[in-house]
């Protein structure tokens, strides 16, 4: 039996309440001080809790797999990342709220700069170009058509936009256009199987509209398409585990993630301040409440060491008002490490935090990847995380006889 099938069958009402606070990127690597940046911040509000908590380390996927936000999340959500494979152009659209309709393929683009002359990348994205900018590009794309085709293109944040293509007979199976370094000119789709030469053959045809209309641009002068798929069909939240849940993100993705397994998306603002106020007013409303912190990434992938402390800091300021409400569990991890040292995401483990109140309790008294080493959860994967909370929360039954 599959582990989201028994947690369909064993789940049980409570009214007892979960948050999942997830620092995206949280795992890092010593850095010029010898220490992560996790041991480097100051956080007597999560080091305090720990006191109270049991703790140790989660591997998102498996060991030595480096995973993307999406795998990483899903993960967390208790949703077999290998099982289920989610192209990033799903969960931009539905992030942005775009409905997917069976028929639909849709991509993440990203608008970037290349060298007239020689047709290479120079910038994969664009010098960042404003949401308003972006916004702008796109107004210019929805000009394309393709007989056959209906054709739905949106700006997301800074220099991403979805692009959405319904007609009959499109499927997935195609590679992305953006060749991951900079040198390197952009790359045609290509069917990886027969059945989706008709949507390669689509998309290409897009693409090259789409480089003539922005050739004269300057410094988004080209796009790439990535994570084109369609959207899989998953079971939702209150399927699975029985819960009302909600998302409380400032990024697209995440929320695109969230609609993916059917939590309600609620107007969280921009900061971890709205965020909070978010959680807050709509405490009574729901069960579950995936909690969503998106600068600890942003700096690790900039290599800002320094920033991401203060991430980190900043988002232990408010551990004592998410604990002034009460939740029945309280789970604490990221979806990867992003370590500053390597400006990108890693395989290493994260570590993770579970506080309840019906606990054993370990010795640990910091939450930092090295303590946790020595945590009485010892090394779990993410997946196993959603079963730990909601038995905590006793919302699972006892399963055989």
């Amino acid at each position: 039996m599959k582990q989201l099938d028994l947690m369909k069958e064993l789940h049980v009402s409570s009214g007892k309440k979960i948050v999942m606070l997830v620092f995206d990127g949280l795992g890092g690597l010593p850095g010029p001080r010898g220490k992560t940046e996790l041991q480097t911040a100051r956080t007597p509000n999560l080091d305090k809790l720990c006191k109270d908590s049991i703790v140790g380390l989660s591997t998102p996927i498996s060991p030595g797999i480096t995973p993307g936000s999406g795998p990483g999340h899903l993960g967390l959500f208790g949703y077999d990342p290998l099982e289920y494979q989610i192209g990033r152009g799903v969960l931009e659209a539905l992030g942005i709220g775009l409905v997917l309709r069976p028929t639909c393929l849709a991509a993440r683009g990203n608008f970037c700069t290349i060298d007239p002359a020689t047709g290479v990348i120079t910038e994969r994205s664009a010098g960042r170009i404003p949401t308003e900018k972006c916004a702008e590009l796109v107004d210019k794309l929805s000009s394309i058509n393709i007989e056959g085709v209906d054709i739905t293109i949106r700006p997301v944040k800074d220099y991403r936009f979805a692009l959405i293509l319904d007609a009959e007979g499109l499927e997935e199976g195609l590679t992305e256009t953006d060749p991951l370094r900079t040198g390197e000119k952009p790359l045609p789709v290509e069917a990886l199987n027969p059945a989706a030469k008709k949507s390669a053959d689509y998309l290409n045809r897009w693409l090259a509209e789409a480089f003539e209309i922005l050739k004269d641009e300057r410094p988004a002068n080209a796009c790439t398409l990535r994570g084109i798929a369609k959207d899989p069909g998953m079971p939702s939240y209150a399927e699975v585990y029985g819960l009302k849940s909600c998302a409380i993100a400032t990024y697209p993705m995440y929320k695109g993630l969230s609609r993916l397994v059917g939590m309600d998306v609620l107007d969280a603002g921009d900061t971890t301040a709205t965020e909070i106020a978010t959680l807050k007013s709509n405490w009574d409303r729901y069960d579950f409440f995936f909690f969503h912190i998106k600068k600890t990434d942003s700096a690790g992938e900039d290599g800002n060491f320094d920033a991401k402390v203060k991430v980190i800091e900043e988002v232990d300021a408010v551990i004592p008002e998410i604990l002034s409400l009460k939740p029945d569990v309280l789970v604490i991890t990221g979806d990867h490490s992003t370590p500053a040292a390597l400006k990108s995401h890693s395989w290493h483990e994260l570590p993770i935090l579970l506080y309840a109140k019906n606990i054993r309790i370990d010795p640990v008294e910091a939450f930092d990847e090295i303590s946790c080493m020595q945590g009485g959860l010892g090394h779990i994967r993410h997946v196993d995380i959603m079963p730990l909370a909601m038995a905590h929360a006793d919302r699972l039954n006892k399963y055989g006889a």
